[in-house]
């Protein structure tokens, strides 16, 4: 063997021994007749000392970043020793080395402080992948890997593997397509997810299924998507929601004690899908802090049961207010004191194009209680109080309102409390919040396309109770203008997700099993019967053979490794990510093909 001890290993209960390291050089230092260098690998660090008498052979064959080392030699008590190292009190007494292999000088340095640039460092990925920083990351993704597969494992769960090359059913994002030479015309696609297997296997009797897979779709990039990403996938027979979510909380409990050693014992708390929205803008809120919205029409009107109270607002004449579909507050605590400068910054934050509002209202609750607003001219200081208090502001806390039209000014509410939930740090890498949302709309209502589209997937069962509204009710949108009137606008989904410091971990439902209901959801989202079988026919005709009631979930495996890193990115936990543009800098992939394969698989390009 090359090695007899990895670099990570060695410490003062070796000293005496004779050993052999092999691994990359990190540095060399000489300092007259003698030479040091950090020896590297995959497990730690080891110094060590090249005495005069290899001083010759040195100057023959001299180490250079990176080069490929192997040396015998004794461990020794090292003189100055180094607390941050586990190999810190020792070094070998070097008797004889070989290069393995040299190396070019490396293009960054490889180090947690590196030089290299995101698009370098991608380049060159597999010099990226030495850095201790990469290192850890790929070492926490394994850790939750294996934590998962013996959780699942020990609850008797069963890893089955399901097909890459499957047919094109696009009803979400766009799928990879794949030509198929030995059928001239026609195409596979990759998994967006194993959807349809997965059930086929509930049907088949395999009552626990997961797979941590791969899945794939082309969509747009940014930090928390890559074209092909991995999940945990799992689903469970003869299951209602409250089995599902009491099985995969022990699930992810566990991962967060193998992982970071974390005792989630608290309660996960559960919210409707509408709370979520009331209450935070989003239906993946971050509840490791408060600041909860306050609709300030709306809400004041329910205090005081009499619709005069908004008399608040319209006496103003202030058209902002009066004229908006929705005021919206949020209470930043402590934050009073907020200069005129950092509250001109936030007005123009709110403006990027990304946010779209016109502008920011702010009443400034001061600790002595008085109210000053930069709208004082419209509202007098026990209207700013009352206003304040309807947000559920404190002394010494900024009120910023943001008004407009519904949807637009939730999302940028909502975007703006997570933002200072950020910028005042109440956003902790090292705090861990679990929720359960629950209670979906089924449906979304498509204004492009003045149809049904299914808010997770077509497969979703709605809730029992509203199992007849859909049986009983046609689906077809005659006034476009009051969909939220149809009775489909009011069905919920028997679906759930997890969310975990504002982040969506995973997401599932209960799922629909019998014939006519999913022929029922197909028509709904405005599939013709001939296309439903076309697409789905076997999925239809599996039903038609004792389909159990089933369910289940899927983890965004990639994102929760990012979030217990403490990572924005899930790149960051990819051993091989792509960039951006979804491309492979290192391979310089995708790249086009010669017409020889094209001509194989009967495919001509436009020009």
């Amino acid at each position: 063997m090359y090695r007899s001890h990895t670099c990570g290993e060695l410490n003062a209960n070796a000293i005496g021994k004779e050993v052999t390291l092999a691994g990359w050089v990190q540095t060399v230092r000489k300092f007259g007749s003698i030479t040091f260098v950090d020896l590297r690998d995959r497990y730690g660090i080891t110094q060590l000392l090249f005495g005069e008498t290899l001083t010759p052979q040195l100057d023959n064959q001299p180490l250079g970043r990176e080069y490929v080392l192997q040396v015998t030699g004794k461990v020794i008590e090292r003189t100055s020793k180094n607390k941050n190292l586990a190999t810190g009190d020792i070094e070998i007494d070097v008797t004889s080395f070989t290069i393995l292999n040299k190396a070019a000088t490396p293009p960054f340095t490889i180090q947690d402080d590196t030089d290299g640039g995101d698009d370098l460092r991608m380049k060159y990925r597999y010099l990226d992948l030495r850095r201790n920083a990469v290192k850890r990351n790929l070492e926490l993704r394994y850790a939750v890997n294996r934590s998962a597969r013996n959780y699942l494992h020990e609850n008797n769960f069963m890893d089955i593997e399901t097909p890459f090359l499957i047919k094109s059913t696009p009803e979400g994002a766009r799928d990879f397509v794949v030509p198929s030479r030995m059928n001239p015309g026609q195409f596979y696609a990759l998994p967006q997810s194993p959807q349809t297997f997965k059930q086929l296997l509930m049907v088949s009797g395999y009552d626990r299924y997961y797979q941590v897979v791969k899945c794939f779709r082309d969509e747009d990039l940014r930090a928390d998507r890559q074209p092909e990403f991995t999940q945990i996938d799992c689903e469970m027979s003869f299951v209602e929601q409250e089995d599902i979510l009491q099985m995969f909380e022990g699930l992810i409990k566990r991962i967060f004690k193998d992982v970071r050693n974390i005792d989630y014992t608290e309660t996960v708390q559960r919210m409707t899908w509408n709370d979520a929205m009331l209450k935070y803008g989003n239906d993946k809120p971050d509840i490791r802090f408060g600041m909860e919205l306050a609709n300030l029409k709306t809400v004041f009107e329910a205090q005081t049961g009499d619709a005069a109270a908004l008399e608040i607002f319209e006496a103003s004449g202030f058209k902002v207010f009066n004229e908006a579909e929705t005021v919206l507050a949020i209470a930043v605590p402590g934050a009073a004191d907020y200069t005129r400068k950092q509250v001109d910054e936030l007005t123009e934050w709110v403006k990027r194009p990304q946010i779209g509002m016109n502008g920011l209202v702010y009443i400034r609750c001061g600790a002595d209680g008085s109210f000053k607003s930069s709208v004082d001219k419209f509202f007098n200081e026990e209207q700013l109080k009352t206003i304040a208090g309807i947000a559920a502001a404190q002394p010494g806390d900024l009120v910023l309102i943001l008004a407009g039209r519904e949807e637009r000014t939730r999302k940028a509410i909502s975007e703006l409390r997570l933002e200072l939930g950020e910028r005042l740090g109440l956003r902790r890498k090292d705090e861990f919040k679990l929720l359960w949302v629950l209670d979906f709309p089924l449906f979304e209502y498509s204004e492009e396309e003045n149809r049904w589209v299914a808010r997770h997937h077509p497969f979703t069962s709605p809730k029992p109770d509203h199992i007849s509204v859909m049986i009983e009710n046609d689906p077809e949108i005659r006034d476009a203008a009051n969909y939220l009137q149809h009775p489909y606008a009011n069905i919920k989904a028997n679906a759930y997700d997890m969310v975990l410091n504002g982040n969506e971990i995973g997401g599932g439902s209960i799922r629909i099993f019998q014939r006519e209901l999913q022929e029922k959801m197909f028509a709904a989202l405005g599939m013709s019967k001939e296309e439903a079988l076309h697409k789905f026919g076997f999925l239809l005709g599996a039903f038609e053979y004792g389909a159990p009631p089933h369910g289940g979930i899927a983890f965004g495996f990639d994102r929760l490794c990012a979030i217990l890193g403490g990572s924005e990115s899930i790149r960051d936990f990819i051993a091989f990510p792509k960039n951006n543009s979804g491309r492979d800098v290192m391979l310089d992939a995708p790249a086009a093909i010669d017409d020889k394969q094209l001509t194989e698989l009967s495919i001509k390009l436009n020009a």
